[in-house]
C-alpha cells in the first residue's frame, strides 16, 4: 500500500513505520538514558547524605565527651578534625547548600575546637553548625525522587 504526498512522489507504510520506530525508539532510548542518569545521582547524593548525617552524629558525640565528660580520649580534638574534614569532602557530592554548611561547620570548629572542652559556649555555637548541617541534609534527602 502506498501513500501519496505531494503528486507523483509515494511513500510506503512499510517507510513511514520504519521512521515512526526509528522516532520513537530514539525518544525511548533518550528517556532511559536520562532516568537511569537520575537515578544514579539520587543514588550517590542518598548515600553520601547517610554517611553525612553518620560523621554528624559522631562528630557531635566528639564535642560532648570532650566537653561534659572531659574525656580527652573520646573527646579528642584530632578526632573531631577527622570529622569535620569528612563532613567537606562527603559534601562535595552533594548539593551546594549542603557544602556551604559543611564550609560554616568546618569553619567554626576551626575557631572553637580549642575551647570547647571548657567552654559552653564554643560547644553549642559547634553543635548548633551540626544541627544546620543536619537539617540542610535531611531537607536534600526529602527532594530526592
Amino acid at each position: 500500500m502506498k501513500v501519496s504526498i505531494s503528486g507523483t512522489e509515494t511513500i510506503s507504510i512499510f517507510q513511514l513505520t520504519a521512521v515512526f520506530s526509528m522516532l520513537f525508539a530514539l525518544v525511548g532510548f533518550s528517556y532511559n538514558v536520562w532516568r537511569m542518569e537520575i537515578t544514579e545521582y539520587n543514588n550517590n547524593v542518598r548515600s553520601a547524605s547517610f554517611e553525612l548525617l553518620l560523621q554528624l552524629s559522631e562528630l557531635e558525640s566528639i564535642i560532648y565527651a570532650a566537653h561534659y565528660d572531659q574525656d580527652i580520649i573520646q573527646g579528642s580534638p584530632r578526632k573531631g578534625w577527622v570529622k569535620v574534614n569528612l563532613i567537606a569532602d562527603l559534601s562535595v557530592v552533594t548539593e551546594p547548600e549542603i557544602q556551604s554548611a559543611a564550609e560554616r561547620l568546618k569553619a567554626n570548629w576551626q575557631l572553637n575546637w580549642e575551647s570547647v572542652a571548657s567552654d559552653e559556649n564554643s560547644a553549642m555555637q559547634v553543635v548548633e553548625k551540626i544541627d544546620d548541617t543536619r537539617l540542610e541534609v535531611r531537607q536534600l534527602l526529602s527532594t530526592l525522587e
